[in-house]
């Protein structure tokens, strides 16, 4: 019986989370199909040979590009056994039941999907059951036979110099409780080690594929410094010219300082790192534990460290008033990051998905509208109807910039005009300092952003 494995979107990054499934079910004896639908076709024929059918849903627009492809699926295969997994996929489970899965898995999930293959084969219906599992597996080499190759994917950009990017994790989950955090509602403050060779093997096999430069894609890689040092230690040691970029918090930026050199010197070329706002009042509705202050101090870090800075923000939020957003404006010039800033990050609006801590907040609760089954989050409006308009021209200019090819420089200051068209004029850097182009990844997009219009057009089977 095949099994039919499928991402609608990771990143841009080659999917792990169908490589690792399918290094499991292969094991245990399936065929396994993996299709990543953002780069490859996936055909009806595809899904009628399938018995069992995984779509992968670990971000927001990932699970809104599965809702619309779910009846297709149902439609071309009546009786296949269809599953989706990951972070969204438990906490959506009813409207993605409702388009035609069985059942919804979140957490440590291979172990389950080889259960529901095995009945299957053996000629049983397993039972139409959603679950989160974060029992302790002992994960295998993923398998990334059969996906695209890395050419197919986002790539490393460093001046001049551009790199095949593999992606692999050592760890899943999250120790941290952020309010606004998608991870949080599955392992609530738990995370998962992977085994030590099972990542350099994954790197190996990656680095083997062209790869020369890898995306460790924990939601924090210093959540257990004991565990990924080593990995680093012997992944240099092997690949001493292979360069990485990891995401770490502010907070842990701060603690463990005294580790960035070796992070360093073991080819750490870029930190991600989840700023989410300048304003504190803000950053502590998130509890994201830092300041602005303690954001300056850890850009310091990074920049004495030679580890470039990729920030992200939720740049607009009910309590965005102008001039917060103003003085985000102003912080990102003076902090030296106009370069470490994607355009899209200008233009994020805070998604409040079902189960988000952030419902715990009275004032949250008082300001969300129904949950909305199609768009997947509690909608909201701006109490200043100039920000939410605001919020979607910053969109649609990061999306024409990225088209354009514009520089972030050239887009900060189109920003600043577009600023004073809509909310009125307002203060502006009195210099901006010198446009120094960072490593970046060339994928545009983030996990907690709407689907962008190019994906939402898209149509599988």
């Amino acid at each position: 019986m095949n099994v039919l494995l499928i991402s609608t979107y990771e990143l841009g990054h080659q999917p792990l989370s169908l490589a690792s499934p399918a290094a499991w079910l292969r094991r245990a004896g399936a065929a396994v199909t993996c299709v990543d639908a953002s780069v490859s076709p996936l055909t009806a024929a595809m899904a009628a040979e399938a018995g069992l059918i995984a779509l992968s849903v670990p971000m927001h627009t990932a699970t809104r590009l599965a809702l619309e492809l779910l009846p297709r699926l149902r439609a071309a295969a009546p009786n296949a056994f269809i599953v989706c997994y990951g972070l969204y996929a438990p906490l959506n489970a009813a409207m993605l039941r409702a388009a035609g899965a069985d059942c919804c898995l979140g957490g440590e999930v291979e172990e389950l999907l080889t259960t529901i293959w095995q009945r299957l084969a053996a000629g049983e219906r397993p039972p139409a059951v959603d679950a989160i599992a974060l029992n302790r597996l002992d994960l295998v080499p993923p398998d990334r036979s059969g996906l695209p190759p890395l050419n197919r994917y986002a790539t490393l950009i460093n001046g001049a110099e551009t790199r095949l990017a593999g992606y692999t994790e050592t760890t899943r989950g999250c120790k941290h409780l952020c309010r606004h955090c998608p991870v949080v509602p599955v392992y609530n403050g738990r995370f998962r080690v992977v085994p030590r060779e099972t990542v350099l093997a994954d790197i190996r096999a990656q680095v083997a594929a062209g790869a020369r430069h890898i995306t460790f894609g924990d939601p924090d890689f210093l959540n257990g410094p004991g565990h990924v040092l080593p990995i680093v230690r012997a992944m240099h040691a092997e690949f001493p010219d292979l360069t990485y970029d990891v995401t770490i918090k502010v907070e842990h930026i701060l603690r463990y300082a005294h580790l960035l050199p070796e992070l360093r010197a073991t080819g750490c070329i870029m930190a991600v790192s989840a700023v989410e706002a300048l304003d504190d009042e803000i950053l502590a509705r998130f509890d994201k534990r830092h300041t602005r202050a303690d954001v300056a101090r850890a850009v310091a870090l990074l920049r004495a460290n030679d580890i470039a800075l990729n920030a992200t923000f939720v740049a607009f939020t009910p309590w965005t008033t102008r001039q917060i957003y103003r003085d985000l404006l102003l912080g990102i010039a003076e902090l030296g990051l106009i370069e470490s800033v994607a355009p899209v990050q200008y233009g994020l609006r805070l998604l409040i998905p079902a189960g988000s801590r952030l419902l715990e907040l009275p004032d949250v609760r008082a300001l969300v509208r129904p949950f909305d089954p199609a768009g997947l989050v509690y909608p909201w409006r701006h109490p200043d109807p100039a920000m939410d308009t605001l919020q979607q021209a910053v969109l649609e200019l990061a999306q024409c910039g990225d088209h354009c090819g514009m520089s972030r420089t050239a887009f900060y200051q189109r920003l600043l005009d577009l600023c004073d068209q809509v909310i009125g004029p307002g203060p502006r850097p009195a210099t901006l300092p010198p446009s120094l182009p960072i490593p970046r990844l060339s994928e545009p997009w983030y996990c907690c952003a709407e689907p962008n219009n190019q994906q939402l057009a898209a149509r599988y089977l």
